[in-house]
């Protein structure tokens, strides 16, 4: 995967908008749970966009935007579900940390990893 296909990845999936019905945060407004594989293709554009990205000294406003909401938003909608009463997947809660810290870690240009024992044994 290059960059210009992992930002790409990272943009669709917080664009809500009826011509993207599987973008993660609308599945998860919606109170789907993410299509599988669709985590792992995340978590990997998250690594090619930080490893493209370290010599960099800004970001663009549209990427930066993408981060936000996978790092925010998709936590926001994660707690609102789980306050209706949707049964998300068991460990979507551990992969929404590992978004976040990824996205950390492109703004900090240092690769972050969850503290020892967060997720405890699974």
């Amino acid at each position: 995967m290059n960059y210009e296909t992992a930002r790409k990845i990272l943009i669709d999936q917080t664009t809500i908008t009826e011509n993207n019905p599987e973008a993660l945060l609308t599945r998860m407004q919606q109170g789907k749970p993410p299509v599988p594989g669709q985590i792992t293709s995340i978590l990997l554009a998250l690594k090619v966009v930080f490893e493209a990205l370290k010599e960099a000294s800004t970001l663009d406003r549209e990427l930066a935007f993408a981060l936000y909401q996978l790092s925010i938003k998709a936590q926001q909608l994660f707690a609102v579900g789980r306050k209706a009463g949707v049964e998300w997947p068991p460990l979507l809660k551990e992969d929404l940390l590992r978004i976040s810290l990824a996205t950390e870690s492109i703004f900090t240009n240092k690769w972050l990893t969850p503290p020892t024992g967060v997720f405890g044994a699974h």
